[in-house]
């Protein structure tokens, strides 16, 4: 932004330079009050400004002043603004956004500067035709003004917010690499930076890994890189917790979520779960695998494999896969490979899946036969049929595979067939 915008006067006839240049000194006699009450506006229009000391406000006056200032002077004396001229702004932009003050607060103390001096302009006009004319020919330059001034605003603020945004990226990325290692950070900028996430040396935490497989929308994997900037879902991690790390890391999101104080695995499970599911409804499909818990940074290395191997279980579709809430049978069934099902009796194998096409009747019965505890009564009950009707389900399965459900070491073979069965399935319909 090389050069500022010209201020100067427009062609004007002799009486009226003579009036607007009344107004203006007019204004600069006053320009102490004018600046007073703009600060006032300020306080009673912009929230956070209202919850500032004196001091802030002694900085703000200081602004006002030296904006109207440079106005006046270059109004009265026809000149443009440089950039140089508006250092002391974009300084002050600095400490606003150091601060912690939004862009959208500082953008509008300058409209509140603007729409004061613009008052105090029109009261020292007067009610004159030529004076209100002399007026009007200061509503372009002032507008100049401002709209220069605020960009130089907007550009120091955005300057600042990528430093710090760059800043925090790389912070959130060490103390991932850190923690990766089996070390929490005791010292330093990464101690205070794992404390606000509430991950110390012996906090129980959990891994979550999750890739991007695809974007609905467009069925693109590389638009669907874009889906990353949603995962800021994940910040927070459960109805109880505080902020979660998260950090984009070799082309996947990898969070720590801390199990706090009357928080469970299980509801840190659900919260991500949420997360992959108003995703995917956006358009963006995550696989996410979730580790079990480690007790302690010494043990998330361990949960972090835990955690990548689960995306293994996710069909390709996406999906998430937890841990905590699969039981060893499970995660055995489901990381079964094509020797196993091989190992899987013909006859066993063609009756489940003649059984998938008729609706699962017998798998059903299956199940409900072993959480009964082999009582097949209650299975019966379970599953709302006579006990006949159980019954002669169970003589046909053991008629079909040779297989006796009463016998544990045959229910057991039906079961892991069934689950291996069930895998499979889930596998093909994720392709």
């Amino acid at each position: 932004m090389p050069h500022g915008p010209a201020l100067g006067a427009p062609l004007l006839s002799e009486p009226l330079r003579r009036e607007r240049w009344r107004i203006l000194h007019a204004v600069h006699d006053r320009v102490e009050e004018v600046a007073d009450t703009a600060v006032g506006v300020m306080r009673a229009e912009i929230p956070s400004y209202a919850l500032q000391d004196e001091r802030f406000f002694a900085d703000v006056r200081e602004q006002v002043l030296e904006h109207y200032r440079m106005q006046l002077a270059a109004l009265a004396g026809d000149r443009g603004i440089a950039p140089e001229d508006l250092v002391f702004s974009r300084a002050a932009a600095m400490r606003r956004a150091r601060a912690g003050f939004a862009l959208e607060d500082w953008i509008s103390a300058f409209r509140v500067g603007r729409q004061v001096l613009w008052d105090a302009l029109l009261d020292c006009a007067g009610t004159a035709a030529e004076a209100q004319q002399a007026a009007l020919s200061l509503v372009t330059p002032l507008m100049r003004y401002v709209d220069y001034a605020s960009t130089h605003a907007a550009q120091a603020y955005v300057e600042y917010q990528q430093h710090v945004v760059a800043d925090a990226d790389r912070e959130r990325r060490d103390l991932l690499d850190q923690l990766l290692a089996g070390v929490a950070p005791t010292r330093g900028p990464l101690s205070a930076a794992a404390q606000a996430y509430g991950i110390g040396p012996h906090s129980p935490m959990m891994a979550v890994v999750a890739v991007c497989v695809g974007d609905t929308r467009t069925g693109d994997l590389t638009s669907a890189e874009h889906g990353y900037a949603t995962t800021a879902s994940i910040s927070v991690a459960g109805p109880w917790a505080g902020r979660t790390l998260v950090v984009v890391r070799h082309e996947e999101v990898v969070a720590v979520p801390v199990v706090r104080a009357g928080m469970t695995p299980d509801d840190t499970c659900a919260h991500f779960e949420a997360v992959q599911q108003r995703l995917a409804r956006g358009g963006t499909m995550l696989s996410m695998g979730i580790s079990t818990v480690a007790q302690g940074a010494c043990e998330l290395p361990r949960a972090y494999e835990e955690a990548r191997a689960a995306l293994d279980l996710v069909p390709s579709g996406g999906g998430v896969a937890a841990l905590p809430r699969l039981s060893p049978f499970d995660y055995l069934a489901l990381r079964a490979d094509d020797l196993a099902r091989q190992l899987v009796d013909p006859r066993v194998r063609v009756l489940l899946e003649e059984d998938r096409r008729r609706g699962d009747t017998l798998a059903a019965t299956i199940r409900a036969f072993a959480e009964a505890d082999l009582n097949l009564r209650l299975a019966a009950d379970r599953l709302r049929v006579h006990h006949n009707t159980a019954h002669y389900r169970l003589r046909r399965i053991e008629e079909r595979t040779g297989r006796n459900p009463r016998r544990v070491a045959d229910l057991l073979e039906l079961l892991v067939a069934l689950a291996i069965r069930d895998g499979a399935r889930e596998g093909e319909e994720g392709r």
